[in-house]
């Protein structure tokens, strides 16, 4: 996952708002989102290589979603997978601040990444990469946040044209189409917009969309979803080719069951 866009408590009736970008290797074998047989509460999408996801949600309204992190010290292979630590969080029932102090311990087994996990109450974030706002876990108050390859709203121009996009949306129920439109966006930044934030390479302008096509690598799949205050979660993925044509969608609707 690339880039997630969410507001947490932000508007009145909508706690928990998310569009999302998962960028991957095409060739890296994935299934569409479900819930899973194995945990029946839980809603994602599945890395078929190492068994682990990179967002999801659950009846009982526990989220988390994880990005990697461009530290030149995290990128060597790593005993443990990082989708292990969305998918644990999802199936468990620990909070977010014991499960992310249990994660801190152990945080040297996995490239860098960083994590956000939620209940219905909370939503924390922690990072085990240099660049990381903070070396431990800490809670997030209400507001809108956006997330890449980099720390928690680190300013890339993707990050930032996605906050501002979810904070024009209306105040009313979010909507799938608008969502998808935060984290849709195909052109790619300027490279004096890069230049600001230390991006300078090739590499960095081919991956500055928010929607990436580069052949073999780009955007699999878009998440949007929304959680009422009410209760109702609301939820689609959206997958695509590397011609970034829709192949597939996954919609689920469906109300909050804390006893999940």
């Amino acid at each position: 996952m690339c880039l997630i866009i969410l507001a947490h408590q932000y508007r009145q009736g909508q706690p928990l708002v998310v569009a999302a970008n998962r960028d991957e290797f095409f060739a890296r074998p994935t299934a569409p989102a479900r819930f899973w047989p194995d945990h029946r509460g839980v809603l994602a999408g599945q890395d078929l290589e190492l068994g682990g996801t990179w967002l999801g949600i659950t009846r009982s309204g526990r989220f988390a979603a994880i990005t990697n992190c461009r530290d030149p010290a995290r990128t060597l292979p790593a005993p443990r997978s990082r989708g292990e630590l969305t998918l644990d969080f999802l199936a468990g029932s620990d909070s977010p601040q014991i499960y992310l102090q249990a994660v801190a311990a152990r945080a040297d087994s996995y490239a860098g990444f960083n994590l956000l996990v939620a209940d219905q109450h909370s939503l924390w974030y922690f990072g085990n990469h240099a660049g990381a706002a903070a070396t431990a876990p800490r809670a997030l108050p209400p507001g809108l946040y956006g997330l890449s390859n980099a720390s928690l709203d680190t300013p890339w121009p993707k990050v930032e044209l996605g906050k501002s996009r979810l904070r024009e949306l209306p105040d009313q129920s979010p909507d799938h189409e608008s969502l998808l439109a935060v984290v849709n966006d195909h052109q790619l930044a300027s490279p004096q917009a890069l230049h600001r934030q230390g991006l300078t390479g090739e590499m960095d302008q081919a991956l500055s969309a928010q929607f990436i096509q580069a052949g073999h690598y780009g955007t699999r799949c878009s998440t949007t979803l929304w959680r009422e205050g009410g209760g109702t979660i609301s939820w689609r993925e959206t997958s695509y080719d590397e011609a970034g044509s829709v192949v597939g969608t996954v919609n689920e609707v469906f109300d909050l069951d804390p006893s999940a």
